[in-house]
Formats: C-alpha cells, structure tokens, sequence
C-alpha cells in the first residue's frame, strides 16, 4: 500500500538540506530500485526555496512506512519540523506497471 510523507522542514534549516542533498538523493535512488518509492519531490516557498518534502512510497504497513521515514538522511539529520505519515490510494493519472 501507498504512503504519502508529508515532511516539513524546520524554519532556516535550508543549509542543512542543501548539504545532506546527496545522501538524501542516493537513499531515494535505492528505494527506487528496491520498488518502494512511488515518487518523491521537494515542496517549494514563495521564493522558488525547498521547505519539505512529499515522498510517496509503497509499505506493507505504517509501521514500516515509519520505518522508511526514519531512515531519510534528511530525518537522520534534524532537517524536518513535523513529518506526517498518510496511507493513500492513486486514483486518477497513476502509470502503468511496467
């Protein structure tokens, strides 16, 4: 099942997201090939700056969705204020499995 990680980055923390930026890219480029990452991007404020995240990836459960969340270099490095964790279901405009 599906999992939207609705993550917010902690005000004036953007250095600290710029300089785990690699770690960050390499762990989701792992889900990727391990299946789990639906899509991921950066949320973006007034001035076109990255201030959180939206990660969707594919769990058997919140528990393990939690799990995945945790491992997030950005987490592992205090970046995010507030992380919320949704189950979600893809309706409209979903890609075909390959």
């Amino acid at each position: 099942m599906l999992f939207a990680l609705i993550c917010k980055d902690k005000p004036g923390n953007l250095q600290v997201r710029l300089d785990t930026r690699p770690e960050h890219v390499a762990f989701l480029e792992g889900l990727h090939g391990e299946k789990k990452l639906a899509f991921a991007g950066p949320f973006l404020d007034a001035d076109g700056k990255p201030n959180g995240s939206l990660v969707v990836v594919d769990a058997p459960d919140l528990a393990a969705a939690q799990a995945l969340s945790a491992a997030d270099p950005y987490a592992k490095a205090g970046l995010f204020e507030s992380v919320e964790i949704r189950q979600w279901n893809w309706t409209f405009n979903k890609p075909a499995s390959p």
